[in-house]
């Protein structure tokens, strides 16, 4: 049976619907951006995920028989609603942020073309789904950024907040930079490199700690990650795998890679003792893997305290995206058909930080042409020419008197929003290794200043001139209307 999913909404999302559908004004053509006002974990970028979930989701968005006769149950839609709910599909555009792109508040992740029917029923899955994988690619890329080249495993499926986050946010942590996943439904499905040796299980089934590694590198010699801290770490752990190790290298049997794990105790001190040990042993390139809640600020620690872990495990504390329980992504309205032509809208609010950008847009990312390192982003409307490598001079909207100044055949521009659906059709995104090595890139083009983690370097996103001006017509008109009467 397909996979439908259109009770993905909220109730007042459907209401509202069917209210535009009793005065037969559910078919307006309209234009939402899903953007955000705020990185997460106090970081200075958040990197987008989600579009391969997204898609499949406004793939399936329909209802079955049974959806629909639980809302006739509910006694609040009209009948001619429920008909045309049951032969609903989505059959706009949607535009995008490639998956892995590093972005910013105020600029346009996702523009979204459709009926105010689409757009109202699809808001919440969508919102949903882009807030969640951004939010853990960005915490995973975090923790990257303090790892190095060393070994980063997902480990959080048993502490996900439920399936649909285990599994999409496995995927999530590999575009932030993770390199494989203990979740074997995400390395099916979506590729990734399954990891994962043992559990303190394993070693509490047998009598000794020392027949639990034997029996375990009979079996599982290539993978020979042992853990080394069901009962003393230097008393036993470490001995007793390094008894196995001279039994397997007498045997001819050692395989390239072999080590331990520690999931417990103070890391610092733990690893580098028994990469000591190792190396008095005879074994100096024996792994020290490392887990137990960590997180980027626990990893930078330990390595600035010459913790020897190369390998880390990490949990509970990436896959619930510890520090930022959400991503503050909305969707909202920018432009809706007047007579058969898009009008610009937007949200004006006493709180400025609410306030929207009008009309349909685009994102243009420049960067500097000798080191490829990005300069800024500009919000334009879509219709604006794409800059050419000519003088170019970008001005701030709150602070006019700040400029950027770009020489001409200094940089390169490049459009950032593509093309994810076509009249409801898939495009073709790119396989989820592409995906990877593009988050990468990305990331090597931000200058170190923006990936601290603490008080990072914040990119100021500009407008264009004619945005600015369309915007402060909107104000004016608006404040027009307004004005008391004499």
């Amino acid at each position: 049976m397909e996979k439908y999913n259109g009770l993905v909404t909220d109730l007042y999302q459907l209401t509202m619907t069917n209210a535009l559908f009793r005065m037969g004004r559910h078919e307006r053509r309209v234009v939402f951006d899903r953007f955000y006002r705020q990185n997460p974990f106090g970081g200075g970028y958040t990197v987008v995920a989600g579009l391969a979930h997204l898609v499949d989701f406004l793939t399936h968005f329909r209802f079955r028989a049974d959806d629909i006769d639980y809302l006739r149950s509910l006694g609040i839609f009209d009948e001619g609603f429920l008909h045309y709910l049951a032969d609903f599909r989505f059959t706009g555009d949607v535009y995008a942020m490639p998956e892995g792109t590093v972005a910013f508040p105020g600029e346009v992740l996702l523009r979204f073309h459709g009926t105010t029917a689409e757009a109202m029923m699809l808001e919440t899955g969508l919102s949903m789904i882009m807030n969640h994988e951004s939010l853990i690619a960005t915490k995973a890329r975090r923790i990257r950024t303090v790892a190095g080249k060393d070994a980063l495993m997902e480990f959080g499926l048993r502490r996900a907040q439920g399936h649909s986050a285990g599994l999409w946010g496995a995927r999530a942590a590999m575009i932030g930079g993770f390199n494989g996943t203990s979740n074997v439904e995400a390395g099916k499905r979506f590729g990734i490199p399954v990891l994962g040796t043992m559990a303190h299980s394993w070693v509490m089934s047998f009598d000794s700690e020392l027949d639990a590694f034997r029996a375990y590198a009979d079996m599982y010699h290539d993978n020979l990650i042992l853990l080394a801290d069901t009962y003393h770490v230097l008393e036993c752990g470490v001995p007793h795998a390094i008894e196995v190790f001279r039994e397997l290298r007498a045997a001819g049997r050692l395989p390239a890679k072999y080590g331990i794990r520690i999931d417990s105790g103070d890391l610092a001190y733990l690893s580098k003792e028994a990469s000591r040990m190792f190396a008095e042993a005879g074994f100096p390139e024996a792994i020290i893997s490392g887990s137990n809640d960590l997180d980027e600020y626990t990893i930078a620690s330990l390595k600035h305290q010459g913790c020897t872990v190369s390998s880390w495990g990490v949990g509970t504390r990436c896959i619930t995206a510890d520090g930022s329980p959400a991503l503050g992504g909305v969707f909202k309205m920018c432009a809706k058909e007047e007579d058969g032509v898009f009008e610009p809208v937007m949200k004006i609010s006493n709180d400025v930080a609410k306030m929207t950008n009008p009309g349909v847009k685009a994102v243009r990312r420049f960067y500097r042409k000798d080191t490829g390192k990005m300069i800024t982003d500009l919000v334009c409307l879509a219709d604006e020419p794409m800059a050419d490598g000519g003088a170019t001079t970008l001005t701030t909207e709150s602070a006019k008197w700040r400029r950027k100044e770009l020489p001409a055949g200094t940089y390169t521009a490049v459009d950032l929003l593509r093309p994810v659906m076509q009249g409801g059709e898939p495009a073709d995104l790119p396989p989820l290794s592409e995906v990877i090595r593009y988050a990468d890139a990305q990331m090597d083009t931000l200058w170190p200043e923006y990936t601290r983690l603490m008080n990072p370097d914040i990119m100021e996103i500009n407008l264009s001139d004619a945005l600015q001006h369309m915007k402060n017509d909107i104000i004016e008109k608006e404040l027009g209307r307004r004005a008391p009467r004499s």
